[in-house]
C-alpha cells in the first residue's frame, strides 16, 4: 500500500488532467468512443472502446508528449528536447517538436518496427538507433542532454506525461454511460496511472485494471512483491510494452490505486488483433490489443457488466499484420 505521504501529495491531479485537456488541443485529437456488438456478444461484457489507435500519430502518445512540450519555458524549448522510444512516444514527440519548431533528438532501438520508424522521419528529428539488448536507451539520451543541453522528455515518468495521458480516460468517462470498469493497456504506467487518477477522483466505485503481457510482467511482479521488480529485455510482440521496470512516479500511483494488473499470453494478444480486424474492422497494433485481449480470454473479474477499454495504438507493420491474419488460414 502506498504511504500516507504519498496519498497526501499525488504526484498528478485531477485538475492537472483539467488543465492538459484544454493545453494540448492543439495537437492532440478528441478521439471516438466505439462500441460493437461483435465483441459484447463474444465477452458477454457491455464493452466502450476509447480508439486511440485513430488519435494522431496512431497512438495515445501525443497526449502527453504535448502536454510536455507545450509546458516547456521558451528557453528550454531553445535548449532542444531528447527522448527515447520504440515508436509511438517516438512520433509524438517529434510531432509536438516539429509544431513548436523545436529540435528533437529520438533515441530509437534498432528493432523498432519499421512502420514506426518511418512515421518518426517524416517529421524531421535526429534519430540515433540503439541495441537494447546491450545498451540502455535513458543512458544514451541523458548523454545527448549533457552534451547538447536538450531537455529530455521522458515517455512515461514524469508529472506532466502522466497529466497528459490521463485526458483520454478523461474524455472517455464524459462520453461513455456509467462504467464497472476501465481496462488499460500497461507499459510504463503513465496512461494507467493518468486513467487512475481520473477514475478514482471522478467515479470511486468504478474499478481499474492494468493488462501487460505475460512476457513483459513487470508491474505484475512488482505489485506481488511490494516494490519495483526489474527483469530482462522482454521477448514480447508488444514492443510498446518492452518496459523492464515501473516508474519511480507512476509505480505509487498504480499501486496505491489498481484494482489489480491481468497478463495476457503472445496468442492470446495475436487473438485479439484477428478479432478486432475481422469482426470490429479495426486495426491495432499489439499494445493496443493488449485490454481487447484480457476480456477476449476471460480474464476480468465476475460480476463486470460493462467496460471501457482503451485501444492505445494502431501502428502495426504491414508485415506483422498479415503474419498474424495468416495464422487463422
Amino acid at each position: 500500500m502506498a504511504t500516507a505521504e504519498e496519498i497526501k501529495a499525488p504526484a498528478v491531479t485531477l485538475e492537472d488532467i483539467r488543465r492538459a485537456a484544454e493545453r494540448i488541443r492543439v495537437l492532440a485529437h478528441r478521439t471516438p468512443v466505439f462500441e460493437s456488438r461483435w465483441f459484447n456478444a463474444a465477452t458477454r461484457v457491455q464493452t466502450f472502446f476509447k480508439c486511440e489507435n485513430l488519435q494522431r500519430g496512431g497512438a495515445f502518445k501525443i497526449r502527453g508528449a504535448s502536454n510536455f512540450l507545450l509546458s516547456l519555458t521558451d528557453e528550454e524549448r531553445k535548449r532542444g528536447v531528447v527522448t527515447f522510444s520504440s515508436g509511438n512516444h517516438a512520433q509524438a514527440v517529434a510531432i509536438a517538436a516539429a509544431h513548436l519548431n523545436v529540435a528533437a533528438t529520438i533515441v530509437m532501438p534498432t528493432d523498432a518496427p519499421k512502420s514506426k520508424v518511418e512515421s518518426t522521419q517524416a517529421y524531421a528529428p535526429k534519430i540515433v538507433f540503439f541495441d537494447r539488448i546491450r545498451e540502455r536507451r535513458e543512458e544514451i539520451a541523458q548523454r545527448i542532454a549533457d552534451e547538447t543541453g536538450a531537455v529530455v522528455v521522458p515517455s512515461y515518468d514524469h508529472p506532466a506525461i502522466i497529466a497528459g495521458q490521463g485526458t483520454a480516460a478523461l474524455e472517455l468517462l464524459q462520453d461513455g454511460p456509467d462504467l464497472d470498469a476501465i481496462v488499460v493497456p500497461l507499459g510504463g504506467g503513465g496512461l494507467l496511472s493518468g486513467t487512475l487518477t481520473v477514475a478514482k477522483a471522478l467515479r470511486p466505485e468504478i474499478r481499474v485494471f492494468g493488462v501487460e503481457p505475460e512476457l513483459a510482467n513487470d508491474w505484475y511482479l512488482s505489485l506481488e512483491r511490494g516494490e519495483p521488480v526489474e527483469i530482462g529485455p522482454p521477448p514480447t510482440i508488444a514492443d510498446g510494452l518492452r518496459t523492464s521496470v515501473p516508474g519511480k512516479i507512476t509505480f505509487p500511483i498504480v499501486r496505491s490505486l489498481v484494482d489489480s494488473v491481468l497478463l495476457v499470453s503472445e496468442a492470446e494478444i495475436r487473438s485479439a488483433i484477428r478479432f478486432l480486424l475481422s469482426r470490429l474492422k479495426i486495426v491495432t497494433e499489439p499494445s493496443g490489443a493488449v485490454a481487447a485481449a484480457a476480456l477476449l480470454s476471460e480474464k476480468l473479474p465476475s460480476g463486470i457488466r460493462s467496460a471501457g477499454v482503451i485501444l492505445s495504438g494502431g501502428n502495426v507493420d504491414f508485415s506483422v499484420l498479415a503474419e498474424i491474419c495468416g495464422e487463422a488460414a
